[in-house]
């Protein structure tokens, strides 16, 4: 039996338009987001994100391990985006130094430094800014996005009936694979398995998982075959489909698209004039001086 992510209806901003109409204005806002890398524009846009997240009716403690996955992803790689200075070389080529630490040791001759430039800050904040307002938009969708009409939303932005039917399959796989985990995991307590005094090298932890990964690999390859008995029982991909739910759109959600086509086409029209680029702020270029 497939399972979905933790969906509750709610009277949230979210909830309150077509499905189809929310996808494709997340769809504009990826859009637009990637185009720019100054970091006002970004800022535009993360509050556009938190406005969204704020009305999305979905509380903290729902999504705790999501947002806790979302700060610490994002946090990392921008601390090592700072700490490297990678990524950036394409988009300033000259950098204005505030700071250079340099360790008390060597490294087999090699001196540990870190230089603090103006640029190296700006493109760590601007990416910071920028991966969390993608990965908050992204998160929202499994959990405001009612799994009854995954397939129904996916067929009404024009995808074939197959195409929808497996982005619905592939929305369900992971909850449903955390299931099996968790039931298998429970199971091979019960008769004694200890999955906390697991110890020793790579391969030895792989070979002592095996009684969890085994049971969860063969569960849903049948599973996945159990689906395709059905599916070709019902005589799926023969012709068109019927489903048993339809959407239809409503004025709200004729605005809601509209703004992300505007959105979408404004961002097009400020990068094509040449702004939006990276941006440093005045101050940090007087730190350097």
């Amino acid at each position: 039996m497939l399972v979905t992510w933790r969906y509750k209806p709610r009277k949230s901003l979210i909830q309150s338009f077509d499905p189809r109409a929310w996808i494709i204005f997340y769809a504009c806002f990826l859009a637009s987001t990637v185009l720019f890398w100054d970091f006002r524009y970004q800022a535009a846009l993360f509050i556009l994100t938190m406005i969204t997240v704020l009305t999305s009716g979905i509380k903290f403690s729902e999504m705790k391990r999501a947002w806790i996955f979302i700060g610490g992803f994002v946090i990392f790689f921008s601390l090592l985006t700072f700490l490297t200075g990678r990524g950036g070389v394409e988009l300033y080529k000259e950098e204005h130094l505030i700071s250079r630490l340099a360790a008390n040791f060597t490294i087999l001759g090699w001196r540990p430094t870190l230089t603090i430039t103006a640029e190296k800050i700006m493109y760590a904040v601007t990416m910071l800014v920028r991966v969390f307002s993608l990965a908050s938009m992204t998160i929202l969708i499994p959990y405001s996005l009612n799994p009854a009409h995954y397939g129904i939303t996916f067929r009404g932005l024009g995808l074939p009936d197959k195409v929808a039917y497996g982005m619905d399959l592939t929305m369900r796989f992971i909850p449903s694979f955390g299931r099996d985990f968790m039931l298998t995991r429970d199971a091979q307590r019960a008769r004694g398995y200890e999955l906390e005094k697991i110890t020793g090298g790579l391969f030895a932890t792989v070979r002592k998982l095996a009684p969890l990964i085994v049971p969860v690999t063969i569960h849903a390859i049948v599973s996945s075959e159990d689906i395709i008995d059905a599916m070709d029982l019902r005589a799926f991909g023969v012709g068109p489909r019927t489903w048993l739910e339809q959407l239809v759109y409503r004025k709200r959600d004729r605005l809601l698209i509209a703004f992300g086509i505007f959105l979408i086409g404004f961002s097009i029209g400020l990068s094509l004039l040449g702004f939006g680029k990276f941006w440093v702020p005045q101050f940090l270029l007087a730190a350097a001086a």
